[in-house]
């Protein structure tokens, strides 16, 4: 199976650990994982501001990029779903027949992180050892959009030394949303601290999701009360063995 990272702009930019970890796990896994340097945004920040035809140019050039790979695999639900959602939507309105029948073809080969070690690879313990206490926020586009349910977690419950507890009110939005949090500025804050309340009521030590743009910003909030904790990536939990054989 060719295997591709689609590693997403952002995650590139600030978090390329994450994508260092997905490559770690698929690694100890016995998958060979190939990173396309010419890779670039999804268009997620065009098509959610209103300027559709400017991201047509990159679904082109993210079919370009991954047609020829078997599974592309990202770190991040919002980017995951902005293609397998929206790039089929931008090819139909403003695209060639044959962008069309590319995305269409490429599509069902993109995946979530957890989505293909669940569904594909069909494994939930990766080997990893995380003695610490840790709770999940399910993030939007990771629950409503993709409908990853259980599997982050089932993920998680496999990880040995892990003090796995659960998240109050989890379905929650943490008020991020991209433009959101910058035009809805004092919405998104008292969203921001009803979630960075109900993550300093589990007593964990990690807060982690599937995308790192709601880790970034509830990080910031527990950040800035200076509560301790710390905020990685699944993959990076996913990838830790704290001192033990990789």
């Amino acid at each position: 199976m060719r295997i591709a990272l689609f590693i997403t702009c952002f995650n590139d930019t600030m978090f390329p650990g994450t994508g260092k970890a997905v490559v770690e796990v698929l690694e100890r896994l016995g998958h060979q994982v190939d990173f396309p340097q010419e890779q670039t945004c999804c268009g997620q920040m065009h098509f959610n501001t209103g300027y559709r035809p400017d991201a047509v140019p990159l679904v082109e050039r993210f079919a370009r990029v991954f047609g020829e790979y078997d599974a592309v695999i990202t770190p991040s639900a919002s980017c995951a779903g902005m293609v397998r959602e929206n790039h089929p939507v931008l090819a139909a309105d403003h695209g060639r027949a044959e962008l069309q029948q590319q995305v269409a073809e490429l599509v069902p080969r993109v995946y979530e992180f957890t989505e293909f070690l669940t569904d594909v690879l069909r494994v939930t313990d990766v080997g990893a050892f995380f003695p610490h206490r840790v709770t999940y926020h399910p993030t939007c586009h990771s629950l409503r959009g993709l409908r990853l349910g259980e599997r982050p977690l089932e993920l998680l419950r496999a990880v040995k030394g892990i003090d796995l507890v659960d998240l109050p009110a989890p379905d929650s939005c943490c008020g991020f949303g991209g433009t959101f949090a910058v035009k809805n500025a004092d919405t998104s804050g008292a969203m921001l601290a009803d979630k960075a309340d109900g993550v300093l009521s589990t007593g964990a030590e990690v807060l982690c999701a599937a995308d790192n743009s709601c880790l970034m910003h509830i990080g910031g909030g527990l950040s800035r009360q200076g509560s301790g904790v710390r905020t990685m990536h699944l993959a990076e939990i996913l990838a830790a063995t704290e001192g033990g054989v990789r």
